[in-house]
């Protein structure tokens, strides 16, 4: 999965690909790079950041989702809370809501989900990005992220969201503190063995920074690492920046597992 951030303050790339046409050519780049899904966002949500008005979410995402379904055959994912930038992204020609709050930020989502029929990524997040990185704690972080998106897919279900159209994702960087992305990193089976396809998105995040002391720009071989983890334990997709790269790394890896 392709990352296109469409917003002017995104941790990795900063604001780069703000402009619909700037984000349809980054787009494009990213499918020419072999990627399987693009993952389009209007809100940042990074730690700290602040929530956006809804008709600024729809007015840098959906020219771009609209023009994108036109010009790639590779599926859309809107990368929102928002039920309404979901109806709209949807109708516009994506395939699959990202949604962080795994359905909870707003009561109006799982119904979207339900009638469209559509895809859904239920992630983990403890509070919410303004709040998430302060003193996050948990007894067993894995267990309790384990527990969370077993009950968010029931819950799921419950609104008429088929298990076949269910995907869900830790929410490595949201909400945890360094070494609870490493415990995740680290026990990853027992989510994967929920039954769902897992998705993951470790890429250029800041526990790498600490741990390592790159850049954003500079975390290509952390982000690599964590990858190396996901694909020994069956993770069925990876959110990434570098698209090229980690599908390159994938191939080889699985074929050395495979060989």
């Amino acid at each position: 999965m392709g990352i296109l951030n469409v917003t002017p303050d995104s941790f990795s790339d900063g604001g780069k690909f703000y402009s619909p046409d700037a984000a349809v050519a980054r787009g494009l780049e990213l499918a020419g790079q072999g990627v399987d899904l693009l993952d389009i966002g209007g809100e940042s949500t990074r730690p700290g950041s602040e929530a956006i008005p809804l008709e600024e979410e729809l007015r840098r995402t959906i020219p771009v989702v609209e023009r994108l379904a036109r010009q790639t055959s590779i599926p859309l994912s809107i990368d929102t809370s928002k039920a309404e930038v979901a109806r709209q992204a949807l109708a516009a020609g994506a395939s699959l809501i990202n949604d962080v709050t795994a359905l909870l930020g707003d009561p109006g989502m799982a119904s979207v989900a339900s009638q469209a029929r559509c895809g859904v990524i239920l992630m983990h997040m403890r509070g919410e990005p303004r709040t998430m990185q302060l003193r996050p704690r948990y007894a067993n972080v894995a267990a309790e992220v384990g527990a969370f998106l077993k009950t968010a897919a029931a819950r799921a279900r419950k609104a008429g969201i088929e298990s076949s159209r269910i995907l869900i994702d830790p929410g490595i960087g949201f909400g945890k503190t360094v070494r609870d992305n490493l415990r995740l990193m680290q026990h990853l089976d027992p989510i994967v063995k929920l039954g769902y396809p897992v998705v993951i998105g470790p890429s250029r995040k800041s526990f790498i920074g600490k741990l390592t002391g790159a850049s954003v720009e500079d975390r290509l071989p952390g982000t690599l690492a964590c990858l190396s983890a996901a694909g020994r334990a069956g993770v069925a997709v990876v959110r990434v920046h570098d698209a090229a790269e980690a599908r390159q790394f994938l191939e080889v890896e699985r074929a050395i597992r495979l060989a």
